[in-house]
């Protein structure tokens, strides 16, 4: 195959197109290049009330009017969805749990294939303590927990974007400055994904730049 029918030599760097053979590549292309991105490490009950606990780095904050997150969970083969997604088609329920860099071993462990009724959060060494809007608990060593009630999930080809609404927020003792809702700076450092398979970033080197105007 010659190469230069998909990507393209330029003067100042490459072009790759997403529509013809490459298409296959796109997400190692586009995982790696979209970074970082935050992690959420979702917990759901199925119908026998047995508790999932999945990480996703397809994710973000999309909105605050209603306040509203969304992740893109994948299919554990062609056409039958990972539990996370099955769980909350049957609820309509769920909780991300932000990951930070006190329980990323733990969080990675939770990526594990186990049979399906078992607990994750078991085998990681997580624990669990009740959510108070909905009924998935949320993750007692997170930093941060979103319990969220499902508002749509969005079909594109292969790609599945559930949405869901934040009803309630549990943050670490002295995370925020309660009078101006912003982080401490120390306090709160959360992971993020970056290339596939294996990278991950610390989030310590932070710098401040204000906006003009």
């Amino acid at each position: 195959m010659n190469c230069a029918v998909i990507v393209h030599a330029l003067f100042d760097g490459m072009e790759i197109d997403l529509t013809g053979p490459l298409r296959d590549d796109a997400y190692m292309i586009l995982a790696g290049l979209v970074t970082p991105r935050p992690i959420a490490l979702v917990t759901t009950i199925d119908e026998a009330g047995r508790v999932n606990a999945a990480p996703f780095s397809f994710f973000n904050v999309l909105g605050d009017s209603p306040p509203i997150v969304g992740f893109c969970p994948g299919d554990r083969s062609a056409g039958v969805p990972k539990d996370t997604a099955r769980n909350i088609r049957l609820t309509h329920e769920f909780v991300v749990n932000l990951v930070d860099e006190s329980i990323a071993a733990q969080m990675n462990a939770c990526a594990a294939p186990l049979p399906h009724g078992e607990n994750e959060l078991a085998h990681a060494g997580l624990s669990s303590v009740p959510s108070v809007s909905v009924k998935p608990p949320r993750i007692t060593e997170a930093p941060a927990s979103l319990e969220c009630k499902h508002h749509s999930t969005i079909e594109i080809g292969d790609n599945r974007l559930i949405i869901g609404e934040v009803l309630r927020v549990h943050v670490r003792d002295g995370v925020f400055d309660t009078e101006t809702w912003l982080v401490k700076p120390g306090l709160y450092a959360p992971i993020g994904r970056m290339q596939a398979p294996h990278w991950y970033c610390r989030s310590s080197d932070m710098f401040e730049m204000r906006r003009p105007g």
